[in-house]
């Protein structure tokens, strides 16, 4: 069914492979088929947690497709830069947890997509960048916004105005990512992160991630109402309910769902 895609679920998890080796770059179709893949994951009751990773250990993907960009008008470049801002903010909202594994090179639009997930896993050997500057361009997806946001403006436009490589270590410093792993373990340790998620009262987590999501877009009043709201739709749930009892019990919880 897809050209460009690999998925598979296991366990409640869907791992999901952008798969163009060697550096698996993003272009129209890779941006179409992560729409299509991510609306079937949000319908699909079995999934529970959503790890996103690239093939190989070069990269987890370099960039977006510079042939594809270089042939583009401006009518042209705006329609793909629409494409993948709307299919990062799909991946950004999706209602359950969704989890890069960076097995290798996050850069551009690479950088940008891994910005869109939940939590970020990187390898001790992976580099990142926003190098569009150097291009005589900037990042189109998003990736001016988001950074920010996690890193402070001053930072993110030193990363930006730049475009220079960083490693691991210093993303990990910048809470670009959230763990660092031996090459070999990037994966492995993303589905056990995903696991544990799969494991929890999904309607709770989809409450988090839309407080969490909805709130820091506001401000501080608007976001303590989002979130009293989100309070209570957990709260209703026969979840809530199943977890309180089994807490009472001494008892690990089975969350339905519901």
């Amino acid at each position: 069914m897809y050209k460009f895609l690999l998925c598979e679920i296991e366990d409640k998890v869907a791992i999901v492979t952008i798969n163009r080796p060697p550096v698996n770059p993003l272009n129209t179709q890779v941006f179409q088929e992560l729409s299509i893949v991510f609306d079937e994951l949000e319908a699909n009751e079995d999934v529970r947690a959503i790890v996103l990773t690239g093939s190989g250990e070069k990269a987890f993907v370099a960039g977006a497709d510079i042939n594809e960009m270089a042939s583009l008008d401006l009518v042209g470049i705006n329609l793909m830069n629409k494409t993948s801002r709307t299919v990062f903010s799909k991946i950004e909202n999706v209602t359950k947890p969704v989890i890069a594994a960076l097995n290798g090179m996050a850069l551009g639009g690479g950088l940008e997509l891994a910005l869109a997930c939940d939590m970020r896993i990187s390898s001790e050997r992976a580099k990142f960048a926003f190098p569009e500057v150097g291009l005589g361009i900037i990042p189109g997806g998003g990736g001016t916004q988001r950074l920010q946001k996690i890193v402070g403006q001053g930072v993110a436009k030193e990363l930006l105005y730049f475009g220079d490589m960083i490693d691991a270590k210093r993303a990990l410093d910048l809470h670009i990512v959230n763990k660092l792993v031996a090459v070999g373990e990037v994966l492995e340790t993303a589905k056990e992160w995903a696991g544990k998620l799969a494991k929890k009262p999904p309607v709770a987590l989809q409450m988090v991630k839309t407080a969490v999501n909805a709130g820091g877009n506001t401000d501080l009043e608007s976001g303590l109402i989002i979130e009293s709201v989100c309070f209570g739709n957990a709260f209703s749930t026969e979840d809530r309910k199943e977890g309180l009892k089994a807490f009472v019990e001494k008892r690990e919880p089975i969350y339905s769902g519901r």
